[in-house]
């Protein structure tokens, strides 16, 4: 390609979005296209889960992971411009913590904060495009063993879980080759 065409291609590539800024829209010279709608994500935890964070975790910690799944996946959904207009169910079935939570320190004194466990998460759901296809989604990962331990946060494994589920659910990963 002639130096000359890159140059004008270059230039071209800089100039339109420029171009198609909010500020010059309003003078009619470049019609806009407002964005789509990002999508809906909601997460509820699974009735056994319930049960089991009642009697062992603590149902609040639970909770707080359940939000921050939500946030993770909104969060990448939208940076990848991903199912807009959709929407994201899904249900957290299982969590394991990889220290003990607060209710586990509380109801047995003798455990101690270092203590280690095997920790990660199980998420089950379904993804509705913006023209009404579902599509289910499942992701489950657990450290297979203490040298797999993430990070030393209480919820570090489960947190390790989302992270990869939500990147791979934002680049369909998980439901491409359905």
């Amino acid at each position: 390609m002639p130096a000359v065409s890159r140059l004008i291609l270059a230039a071209s590539l800089v100039l339109v979005p420029a171009l198609a800024s909010p500020a010059l829209a309003g003078q009619g010279e470049v019609p806009t296209v407002s964005a789509a709608a990002a999508p809906l994500v909601s997460v509820r935890l699974a009735p056994a889960l319930i049960e089991s964070a009642e009697k062992t975790y603590g149902l609040t910690e639970v909770k707080d992971q359940a939000e921050r799944l939500k946030a993770l996946v909104t969060a990448d959904l939208e940076q990848m411009g991903v199912m807009a207009g959709g929407r994201v169910d899904l249900v957290l079935v299982d969590l394991k913590p990889s220290r003990p939570t607060r209710q586990e320190m509380i109801s047995r004194p003798g455990l101690s904060f270092r203590s280690a466990s095997l920790g990660g998460a199980r998420i089950e759901g379904e993804m509705t495009t913006f023209d009404g296809e579902v599509m289910p989604v499942s992701f489950t990962w657990y450290a297979s063993d203490l040298t797999d331990s993430r990070r030393q946060a209480v919820w570090g494994d489960a947190q390790w879980a989302f992270e990869r589920f939500s990147h791979r659910l934002s680049r369909g990963q998980l439901y491409a080759l359905r």
